[in-house]
């Protein structure tokens, strides 16, 4: 009896398919599509770009001093490749994080350790020389790979459908409409919502379907904030800001590093200062400062201190394209931003910041802020040198511009960062060197 048993409880347990899924799919569960090589594949140039960069520099170092042991050589560049090419698969899935410079930075730092370890474990001969040198360069590149990942979204975009959808998805670029919460999901790569509408009973099926299928919800207000970069200015509070912890600690240590930065860069742009003063002193002699009266923190007046690129007397307002105010060469000095150095006094005084919402004249701020109260919101933070506004709309001449620039400004405030710094001091360079962004 026993025996006839055993056959039977062996096939009722061999029909429960415990280790195969297809049971719960069967009861009703999905599958979802995974977005991991659609996201890596956007890391593929960075990659290249890094490994060929690290190649080249390093084999230039290391041939220096007559060295032809190839094997040596290949084994040192192949560990170095596998570090941005490490790092760029594991970024690839960390989509949407908050620290995207930070968190490449650390990855790399600690995948080049452990590349320079396996070298050092293996007795391979290398040029220590050549890996510092590496090391910035796969720091910058997958930094701002990671950056442009984290603030890119996916083609394939919609709305689900609520009251104000229409001016919404014309907002963001005729985005389609799902109005119908339990109609068939499109291929989307990200849903945006509307968090007051959406977060109910009659939605919820779509959310869940959205998540199973690896699809993406955002609420629609994030995805304009990220995707422009700017705030909306009349809808805009105070109550708005709501600080992490990192946050707020960057903003502690914000001065710090303001002070140590400007002390850095003194050997050289002290023989700057001395070279423009004595040029604009020869050209048109003293006094070869411009002082003017700014908007600083909490509203504050202060003293702004430029070089004087304009002819005596004719200082002030907006200056033109070809302005003829300005001094034969000073429109070089002008582009290179070399017109700002004596700020660097105003930073130390903490009036300023390197990075910061840029300071205005009194009368800029008191017309700004008698057509848009929340202008003063300026004042919430130290102004910079460069900031926000000024890598992404450029100079402001109207009022009209100057309230444009806000909507930047506010979202700097918001969203402050030592990755939003980091990101504000590349485009700053970019802009100086290829005239793209602030005029």
């Amino acid at each position: 009896m026993a025996r006839t048993e055993r056959p039977a409880r062996r096939r009722a347990k061999a029909s429960y398919p415990i280790k195969d899924l297809s049971y719960v799919v069967a009861q009703g569960g999905r599958t979802r599509g995974h977005r991991y090589f659609h996201d890596l594949s956007e890391f593929f140039l960075p990659v290249v770009v890094a490994i060929a960069a690290q190649a080249i520099l390093y084999i230039l170092i290391i041939t220096r001093p007559g060295r032809s042991d190839w094997h040596n050589i290949l084994l040192a560049v192949l560990a170095l490749a596998c570090v941005p090419l490490l790092a760029g698969a594991v970024l690839a899935g960390l989509r949407r994080h908050g620290a995207a410079i930070m968190t490449s930075t650390l990855l790399v730092v600690g995948l080049f350790g452990v590349a320079v370890s396996l070298l050092s474990g293996l007795r391979v001969p290398v040029s220590y020389l050549g890996l510092a040198l590496c090391l910035p360069v796969a720091v910058l590149v997958m930094a701002y790979a990671n950056l442009r990942f984290q603030r890119s979204f996916g083609a394939h975009v919609a709305l689900a459908g609520f009251a104000d959808a229409e001016s919404v998805a014309e907002e963001l670029g005729q985005v389609p409409i799902l109005r119908d919460p339990a109609g068939e999901i499109p291929d989307i790569d990200i849903l945006l919502i509307d968090p007051r509408e959406h977060h109910s009973a009659k939605w919820s099926a779509m959310l869940t379907n959205c998540h199973l299928h690896g699809i993406e919800i955002l609420p629609w207000t994030s995805y304009r904030e990220v995707r422009s970069g700017r705030l909306d200015v009349s809808s805009f509070e105070i109550s708005h800001l709501a600080y992490s912890p990192s946050q707020l600690i960057y903003a502690r240590i914000k001065r710090i590093l303001d002070i140590v930065l400007v002390l850095l860069s003194l050997p050289l742009t002290l023989p700057l200062a001395v070279i423009v003063a004595a040029y604009i002193a020869v050209l048109d002699g003293v006094p070869v400062m411009f002082v003017q009266i700014r908007r600083g923190y909490a509203g504050r007046r202060f003293r702004m201190y430029k070089f004087r690129t304009m002819y005596k007397g004719a200082e002030g307002g907006s200056t033109g394209l070809r302005d003829k105010r300005v001094l034969p060469g000073c429109r070089l000095i002008r582009k290179l931003r070399f017109d700002e150095i004596p700020q660097l006094y105003n930073i130390l005084r903490g009036d300023m910041s390197l990075i910061g919402p840029r300071p205005v004249a009194e009368y800029v701020a008191r017309s700004s802020a008698a057509a848009e109260p929340k202008y003063e919101l300026r004042s919430l933070v130290l102004p910079g040198i460069t900031g926000w506004a000024q890598v992404r709309s450029g100079y402001a001449g109207t009022v009209d511009e100057e309230i444009e620039k806000l909507s930047y400004d506010l979202y700097y405030i918001k969203h402050l960062s030592f990755d939003l710094d980091l990101l504000i001091l590349f485009k700053t360079i970019r802009t100086v060197l290829f005239g793209v962004g602030a005029r």
